[in-house]
């Protein structure tokens, strides 16, 4: 009796355990990594994502492609994961974290063959990354917040290998005047940069809008189509009859009390359309809807009035043009009002909006995007993203460091010699770690069609002889100095990618046991609602084969 296995899970449950768990989880991280490989560095290629509806997304793109792409393997989407995290802490540098959390597990695969602990692995990896990240403040170079020239450098290189790169030297001058506009002291809010994709043209002709352009048309052809040094108001509310909260019927017995009461209505909306006038304001922006009398009353007094408008443009609208949004038109005074030179309605590529202009000091801009086709701008609208997010790091923190794969070589003979200091096996993982640092150039390489061994090999002989900066070439193959050709990037994209591809693969190393559970009780962080995990464990551990046969078919 005593001897009989006692059976806890039931006969349906898929556990993996030991060195098969650890195995199973390295191959799903570096399976994340390979699908995403190609397209890191200016000659990166490109991919297609195809949806069974037959929508289609042409991206490099790697966080798009890793949210889009259907990943079932719990321990795949933790890389996932990091490429989200770069994506949200700095815009740019997504691709290159994963790449590096999957030769991370690549490398400690190799160890683990030899019977170096998991334990182990995992505290050197942090020590790795500790010394890794004083490192990169050690080569880092200061930015001036007026240094326009290195602005532009670092929004042209985010842009380089994607679609917009045709255009990057016009579409980097108009990101850095978008994200100097909309700067304050202590902070840069993206948000306040409004991307407006407009189909037709080239990337040429793409502008920067010192204001705001409203994706919406006047609600009357009475009104007029222009008003110069306009006063604007923001209504966050309705300009119509407000229903009661309870069913009410009224009872008419005899016409006259129809038209009383039609009469009260109008009144009401005439009361409303007054109010708005007698506060001075020559264009009204509302965030609900407008009555058909209410526009007739407005459209009298000259009066520009936009409806169902979103509170994002309410919101940059409130910012351009200084004007305080009011609940009602109760409450709407001159004081509350704002400012613009210029309101006007005007077409692009056959399409009306609201252009709000010569705003004083704009504080919210809008960058037009132009392209020929729709897949194009969605690809030039992801660079130029990645752009902002990466001028607004370097502004917020004025430290970048040299691109072409330089910070990576450096870090690499740095660690190497830190790891003659560090004792135990634990120096394994220290050299492991550089080894996998070693990635970034030579997947630059791999991707120009250089020899990755040949490109390596001079970088760390440029290192060596003291040049921190020398990176590699992808057009010419040469090694050179990448201060000099102006290839720069926030200090910011490559600490993030380094800690947050650290963390993943040490939390992955970690596991040595996946248990196929029930519905767990998964905590959403906005409304703590209780709901299971995408997937499931189950579904995710015999998704894994699917997962590497379904990335090998679509790359």
């Amino acid at each position: 009796m005593g001897n009989q296995p006692l059976i806890v899970l039931s006969e349906d449950s898929q556990r993996t355990s030991g060195k098969d768990a650890q195995s199973m989880n390295v191959q799903a991280g570096k399976a994340v990594a390979e699908s995403v490989r190609t397209t890191l560095g200016p000659k990166g290629m490109d991919k297609m994502l195809v949806d069974s509806s037959g929508n289609v997304i042409v991206t490099n793109d790697g966080v798009t492609l890793l949210s889009e792409m259907e990943i079932d393997h719990p321990a795949a989407d933790m890389i996932v994961e990091v490429a989200e995290t770069q994506e949200d802490e700095v815009g740019d540098g997504t691709t290159s974290a994963v790449v590096v959390a999957g030769e991370l597990l690549s490398q400690a695969e190799d160890l683990l063959d030899q019977d170096i602990h998991a334990t182990t692995l995992a505290q050197g990896y942090r020590q790795a990354a500790e010394e890794a990240t004083e490192a990169l403040e050690d080569v880092a170079i200061d930015v001036d917040e007026d240094d326009e020239e290195i602005l532009h450098q670092i929004a042209a290189t985010a842009m380089t290998g994607k679609g917009a790169e045709s255009a990057r030297d016009l579409l980097a001058e108009l990101v850095v005047s978008a994200v100097q506009s909309v700067a304050d002291d202590d902070e840069v809010d993206t948000d306040n940069i409004k991307v407006e994709k407009v189909v037709g043209g080239s990337i040429e002709n793409s502008e920067l809008v010192e204001g705001v352009i409203v994706d919406k048309e006047r609600v009357s052809e009475n009104m007029p189509y222009f008003a110069e040094d306009a006063s604007v108001a923001i209504v966050d509310g309705d300009l119509e009859i407000q229903e009661t909260e309870i069913d009410a019927e009224v009872n008419v017995t005899d016409p006259d009390q129809l038209e009383q009461f039609l009469e009260q209505e109008e009144a009401q909306l005439q009361e409303m359309a007054q109010k708005v006038a007698d506060a001075g304001a020559d264009v009204v922006f509302v965030d609900g809807g407008i009555d058909d009398m209410a526009q007739h009353y407005l459209a009298q007094e000259g009066i520009i009035a936009v409806r169902r408008v979103k509170s994002s443009d309410q919101s940059q609208l409130a910012r351009a043009t200084g004007a305080t949004p009011v609940s009602s038109v109760d409450d709407l005074t001159e004081d509350d009002l704002g400012f613009a030179g210029s309101v006007a309605q005007k077409e692009i590529a056959g399409d009306q909006r609201i252009f709000v202009e010569d705003v004083d000091d704009a504080k919210a801009v809008t960058l037009i995007l132009r392209g020929g086709t729709e897949h194009v701008i969605d690809e030039v609208d992801r660079a130029i993203e990645d752009s902002l997010g990466v001028v607004r790091t370097t502004l917020e923190d004025g430290k970048v460091v040299a691109g072409g794969g330089a910070p990576e070589i450096e870090l690499s003979l740095a660690l190497r010699d830190y790891a003659d200091s560090v004792g135990g096996r634990e120096q394994l993982a220290v050299e492991a770690f550089a080894d996998a640092l070693e990635v970034i150039p030579r997947t630059l390489a791999e991707n120009a069609g250089l020899d990755p061994i040949d490109s390596l090999v001079e970088l760390r002989a440029a290192h060596d002889g003291g040049n921190e900066a020398s990176g590699l070439d992808a057009f010419t193959g040469d090694t050179i100095d990448m201060g000099e050709e102006g290839v720069y990037e926030p200090l910011r994209v490559k600490t993030q990618a380094i800690e947050s591809a650290t963390e993943a693969a040490v939390m992955l190393l970690r596991i040595d046991d996946v248990i196929a559970a029930g519905d767990l009780a998964v905590a959403d962080d906005e409304d703590d609602e209780e709901m299971p995990p995408g997937g499931g464990m189950g579904g995710g551990m015999g998704g894994m084969g699917g997962m590497g046969g379904g990335m090998g078919g679509m790359m």
